[in-house]
């Protein structure tokens, strides 16, 4: 079978700003869901409606950005 490529979509940069301590579980696996288990760490996600669903949830820890 041919493998075929994806077409890429938009992309968001996500930066963890604040701390999981003290949050509840299922705000800190969403974090470690996005790839943010640390302060300042740093990913760029495509924008789809599970990872925007994620970013909701755990909007006053992160800082999103458009990724250009």
């Amino acid at each position: 079978m041919a493998a075929t490529k994806k077409k890429a979509g938009k992309m968001v940069t996500v930066t963890q700003i604040g701390s999981p301590i003290g949050r509840t579980k299922d705000q800190e696996q969403t974090l470690i869901g996005l790839g943010l288990n640390k302060m300042h760490r740093t990913r760029t996600l495509e924008d789809t409606p599970s990872v925007r669903g994620m970013i909701n949830k755990v909007h006053h820890l992160v800082r999103v950005e458009d990724a250009s």
